[in-house]
């Protein structure tokens, strides 16, 4: 699959991986479609794409709401009259235990939040299944040649304090599989389907996390540093053009697989 005059449309595209991601696409000559909550982020986005030859072009909207994302699609149509490549990189994190007992009396003294558990499963996996939706629709009706790069996280093995986050990076690994099930079944050969699992990436959200603790998590990763948002979008660049990756979630932790499971 070519990138060159290639269609994306990017979810959370005003930050973080989405950001990398579309300016790297922008580079190779793909029209970009920037969509997230952020309309400062967008703005500024859109603008470094332009400034640097790119094209770019912005939505506002928030992915948990079935309107916005129809019109993230249909508006990117309008713009650029096609759709080819769909990356939903919008994702939030509220970590915390189920329940926090107190050191002395080993009572509990707070629970997770419904608001906690529902805000992320919201925004990470409806809006995930939200964009998937609209983007396939638009894209089996106009025959274009596609891909779907879902973003899921090494997490997704799970990670103490992260039970709402894992639960979202798990089932979406399990999507590309399920997803190219269901084209098979209905002879939709037009769009594949590819998860990436990050391990830790340094993003805005890794800065805020606790240094200790990253450094503790970090030490025995033969990579010794947190993965770069630059890599993931290489790697999400080899997937669109290398037609024979498909149904599948491809980790690029730079190795905390293999650490974890050596300290075990």
């Amino acid at each position: 699959m070519e990138i060159q005059n290639s269609v994306a449309l990017i979810t959370g595209g005003a930050s973080g991986i989405g950001e990398i991601c579309a300016k790297a696409l922008a580079r190779r000559g793909a029209r970009v479609s920037i969509c997230d909550i952020a309309p400062e982020g967008i703005e500024r986005v859109v603008r470094e794409i332009r400034e640097t030859g790119g094209s770019a072009m912005g939505v506002c909207g928030d992915v948990v709401r079935e309107a916005d994302q129809a019109r993230f699609v249909a508006e990117t149509l309008q713009a650029f009259g096609k759709l080819n490549i769909v990356i939903p990189s919008a994702g939030i994190i509220r970590d915390g235990t189920v329940v926090t007992t107190d050191r002395e009396t080993g009572k509990v003294v707070r629970k997770m939040s419904l608001e906690d558990w529902q805000r992320v499963i919201d925004v990470n996996l409806t809006g995930t299944f939200l964009t998937v939706r609209e983007a396939l629709e638009a894209m089996v009706n106009g025959g274009w040649e596609g891909i779907l790069c879902l973003l899921s996280s090494i997490n997704k093995e799970g990670q103490v304090g992260q039970i709402n986050y894992s639960a979202t990076k798990a089932a979406i690994a399990l999507m590309p599989k399920i997803l190219v099930g269901e084209f098979v079944i209905r002879r939709i050969r037009n769009v594949r389907v590819v998860a990436i699992a990050p391990g830790y990436v340094n993003t805005p959200i890794l800065q805020g996390m606790n240094q200790e603790a990253l450094a503790a998590i970090l030490k025995d990763v033969p990579l010794g540093r947190l993965v770069e948002p630059h890599e993931i979008a290489a790697c999400i660049l080899h997937c669109i053009e290398n037609d024979a990756i498909n149904a599948t979630t491809i980790e690029v932790t730079g190795g905390l697989v293999y650490a974890r499971s050596r300290a075990k």
